[in-house]
């Protein structure tokens, strides 16, 4: 029963896409949704210092297509996969695995700017870069 219900409100969630083409996954948090999900939503866990909202340019810069696997994130707090990827702090929402690709240097000046500080290539887990922190921008 408890199942059934989480699923009805995930499934009814805006966050999850549509379907299955055109998507990317946010560089910075690994979030999967449409180009324009992103672009009329933004990230729901990156919004505050992305700004992709309503800019499909910021969308394309702050998100890559390239990204491998999928995790169904319902129950951030008592998911043992969410802490395995470094998600239990999340949204509900579909997240990849492994994301490559980094943020441009103009997005990570705008960042810096905001006392925040970006590790790159922290959602690839295909490289030799992960930092080991819970999150790819941590405060300076």
């Amino acid at each position: 029963m408890i199942i059934a219900f989480m699923m009805s409100i995930i499934m009814t969630s805006d966050n999850i896409p549509k379907d299955f083409r055109n998507l990317r996954a946010c560089l910075v948090c690994s979030m999967i949704k449409s180009i324009d999900q992103f672009e009329s939503q933004g990230c729901d866990n990156c919004e505050q210092f992305l700004s992709m909202k309503h800019d499909r340019d910021k969308v394309y810069d702050c998100t890559s297509a390239n990204f491998d696997g999928m995790i169904f994130l319902t129950d951030p707090d008592d998911s043992w996969v969410g802490r395995w990827q470094m998600i239990s702090k999340k949204k509900i929402g579909i997240y990849a695995i492994s994301v490559s690709g980094t943020l441009p240097n103009a997005v990570v000046s705008e960042i810096r700017a905001m006392g925040m500080h970006y590790k790159p290539y922290m959602r690839d887990t295909t490289s030799k870069n992960a930092f080991g922190y819970e999150h790819s921008i941590i405060p300076i």
